[in-house]
């Protein structure tokens, strides 16, 4: 894993954390909700890295 890749897994594990606190998720599709909104984070990141 390249050191980029590693900072953003944790981009999106920490976004996701937050975003799970936060709106105090319950079960599954409400902690679903928050994972994709926290791997979206992480993705949009790294479109904007990859631009420069």
């Amino acid at each position: 894993m390249t050191d980029w890749e590693l900072i953003l897994t944790m981009v999106g594990e920490k976004a996701t954390k937050d975003i799970t606190c936060d709106v105090d998720s319950q079960g599954f599709d409400e902690c679903n909700d928050s994972a994709h909104k926290g791997g979206s984070i992480a993705g949009r990141t790294r479109k904007d890295i990859e631009k420069i």
